[in-house]
């Protein structure tokens, strides 16, 4: 009997609540901006691993920040003493992140959690148990975290009580203009939610999972005037598209926002499990063992943070997303001249959305099975990318920062050859059977 293949052995022990699975690609290394597959050929990789890959894979800023800390462990935690790597860390996201008065910094181990300790201590810290969220976002998948998220596939658990989830006007299928939404959120507070119930609204400042939506302009700046008028503090989850992939290095900063929270997450660690809330001490400060995990803030992602950040800024990286961004942008538009499936192409910097239209008037979303079996040939023909959307109908694509403009152009080919293979019936149904995920 032949060995398992890495695929067969993931399905047999690892639960299916843990995971999602795009195509075949099963790994077992990797390097720059490229995945190695089991048998040893190597992927170009247009997702970033869903974001926290910012710097590719064994970046040498990244290999030798953890060596150090493995090396000579500052402790395991952050929870009974300080060690150098997480204050430097947490010195520097202050240093970085725009805010008036003393602030704090938590850390937690993934965007999950930053944004699960961020609704608990608001709640406790302002007395108020309401918050204001968006239909399609995604915020975390702990009980806290999810019951704030508005995102199909959150649909097997409920919202947290008291939660207002408001539609995220979408430029492209204008089912909602940003002046419904902001009178709709009126009428909420003249009506069932009273505006003194509610702590604070979460805001992505481009809705990512929801399908890379980017908001009309000025729609969150009036939200913000809104809450701020009713003491509601403005939470900025900057998880996914935060920290130069948006081609700023505060993605928020693209629309004028003033938040009081920003959460961290994936890129922060640069493919270890690190997050964080940066806030005001008046909320950070509320009570001593809070919230507490162990190895929270330990030296060797703290200092993978630290490494993370210096490298966004010796190399640069936030001129380049918006640089590299831009070309893979434009090339991905250009193929809208030969492909009608392409509906729309959107997003900031190296955080790219294509939206998959069946008719270009109509604009209705394709199937699934479609948007699949383009990931699916995109596997087959050497480059590793997802899909997101409400429809599960948009292209993702959120590549290393350290994208080159030859490996954009290596993409934009193999997409277009995917979706000409796919539109000539190369990919079958049953090939995607076992990929169709949220």
């Amino acid at each position: 009997m032949s060995n398992p293949s890495l695929r067969q052995r993931d399905a047999a022990c690892i639960a299916e609540i843990g995971r999602l699975r795009f195509s075949p690609l099963s790994l077992v290394g990797g390097r720059g901006n490229r995945l190695i597959e089991e048998g040893g050929r190597e992927v170009l990789d247009l997702s970033g691993s869903a974001g926290p890959a910012m710097l590719g894979y064994s970046h040498p800023a990244i290999v030798e920040a953890v060596e150090q800390s493995v090396r000579s462990m500052a402790g395991a935690s952050l929870l009974l003493y300080p060690n150098e790597p997480a204050v430097s860390l947490a010195e520097r996201l202050l240093a970085l992140t725009p805010g008036t008065g003393e602030r704090r910094v938590w850390f937690g181990h993934s965007g999950s959690d930053a944004n699960d300790c961020a609704l608990r201590v608001l709640a406790a810290a302002t007395g108020r148990s309401r918050f204001i969220s968006f239909i399609g976002s995604y915020h975390g998948n702990l009980s806290g975290s999810m019951g704030i998220s508005g995102h199909t596939a959150m649909t097997h658990t409920l919202p947290r009580p008291g939660v207002l989830l408001l539609p995220y006007p979408d430029p492209y299928r204008p089912r909602f203009s940003a002046e419904e939404v902001l009178s709709l959120l009126d009428y909420q507070f003249e009506t069932t939610c009273p505006p003194d119930q509610v702590a604070a609204v979460f805001i992505e400042p481009l809705m990512s999972d929801g399908g890379l939506i980017v908001p009309p302009p000025g729609f969150l700046k009036a939200l913000e005037a809104r809450c701020r008028r009713h003491g509601i503090r403005i939470v900025v989850d900057e998880v996914k598209v935060g920290l130069a992939r948006s081609g700023l290095l505060h993605c928020f900063q693209h629309e004028g926002l003033t938040p009081d929270l920003v959460v961290f997450g994936k890129a922060l660690g640069s493919g270890l499990p690190l997050s964080a809330v940066v806030g005001p001490s008046e909320i950070m400060d509320h009570a001593p063992a809070f919230a507490l995990l162990t190895t929270a803030g330990n030296p060797v992602a703290a200092a993978a943070g630290n490494a993370a950040l210096r490298t966004i800024e010796t190399e640069g990286l936030v001129e380049r997303s918006a640089r590299i961004g831009k070309l893979f942008a434009d090339g991905l538009r250009a193929l809208g001249d030969r492909h009608e499936i392409i509906g729309d192409v959107r997003g900031r910097g190296l955080a790219i959305g294509v939206d998959l239209v069946e008719d270009r008037t109509t604009r209705a979303p394709v199937p699934a099975t479609t948007t699949a079996k383009i990931i699916y040939r995109g596997y087959e023909l050497g480059a590793a990318f997802t899909y997101v959307g409400l429809k599960a109908n948009v292209l993702e694509f959120m590549p290393p920062l350290t994208l080159t403009e030859d490996e954009v152009a290596e993409g934009i080919a193999i997409v277009d050859r995917a979706m000409a293979d796919v539109a000539a019936g190369k990919v079958s149904d049953a090939d995607v059977a076992s990929f169709m995920m949220w």
